[in-house]
């Protein structure tokens, strides 16, 4: 799993700063969550080929998160792009980007699906036979939802020695990788767990930006191996992250801890601190593994 940070920064893109976007690279599949001014361009920067993209996400309507978004779509059409892509986001997002191709008469080549979001509890938005994607409602000024990423159980990996010893043919490979038992020609069963290894414990990835200081989403990010919490401002200015609806460092660092998650990604900084590194030093007085995400870092687990 590996987690491509093009920006991290709040309100407006500057010239060494970007707003938020990030690309999820999780069993083979490549997903771009959120896509603020500048994102097409950090991803040319970062060496991401941008056919990989089938799937984008967007958290909530607010510039700094979907302004890059249209921008985006004309590129692939100008690239003579071919597969579907899917946008996933709050009701409204298929008027925000239609209504700019209509008057533009630039309408895309390919199909574009948008799937409109307006449920204030959990939802499957995607699935298929390796990743399911789940919302997480936020509290912010307008609707938002984070994203939770999580790998499906794999095939069972195959123990090479003890497959040999029985002389055990190739075509039968498949099924015992699904968990099946083989049955020798003189009737004797050898059970998978004897032929097979546990295959790697599913991965989980949860995005959560942006949105005021809210233990309602701990059920939905327990024990998360990643997550990625807002912290727009640090404790000196918590009476402002209240009233903005956005978060503190140790604010992320507290829903962390209470989560189980493993590790915590930090982002979203407002631009009026000349440092990000206290906002890890803030964190780290609450949860241990504390990640710094500035633009262009991967991280990968």
């Amino acid at each position: 799993m590996k987690l491509t940070i093009l920006g991290c920064y709040a309100a407006t893109p500057r010239t060494i700063t970007n707003p938020t976007s990030q690309v999820l690279e999780i069993r083979d599949r490549m997903f771009l969550i959120d896509c603020g001014e500048g994102t097409q361009v950090q991803l040319r920067k970062n060496k991401i080929k941008f056919s990989k993209i089938n799937h984008i996400f967007i958290s909530h309507l607010h510039g700094d998160h979907v302004y890059g978004l249209v921008g985006l779509v004309s590129t692939y059409m100008l690239l003579n792009r071919v597969n579907d892509l899917h946008i996933y986001g709050p009701k409204g997002i298929k008027e925000i980007i239609t209504l700019q191709l209509k008057l533009s008469n630039s309408w895309t080549n390919y199909n574009l699906y948008f799937h409109e979001l307006e449920s204030t509890v959990s939802e499957t938005v995607f699935e298929d036979d390796k990743v399911v994607v789940k919302t997480i409602p936020l509290k912010h000024r307008i609707y938002t939802n984070g994203y939770l990423f999580q790998e499906k159980f794999s095939e069972r990996r195959l123990n090479i020695d003890a497959v040999q010893q029985y002389e055990i043919d190739q075509v039968y490979y498949r099924k015992i990788k699904h968990g099946g038992d083989i049955t020798l020609e003189d009737g004797g069963v050898i059970p998978n767990s004897e032929l097979t290894f546990d295959p790697e414990k599913p991965k989980s990835y949860a995005f959560c930006s942006d949105t005021v200081y809210n233990e309602d989403i701990l059920p939905l990010i327990e024990d998360v191996d990643v997550l990625y919490h807002e912290s727009t401002f640090l404790e000196t200015e918590a009476l402002l992250a209240e009233k903005t609806m956005h978060s503190t460092a140790k604010e992320a660092a507290r829903i962390a801890l209470k989560a189980k998650a493993k590790n915590l990604v930090l982002g979203h900084y407002s631009t009026r601190y000349e440092s990000i590194l206290k906002f890890k030093e803030e964190a780290e007085t609450v949860f241990p593994n504390v990640l710094l995400g500035d633009d262009g870092e991967s991280f990968s687990f």
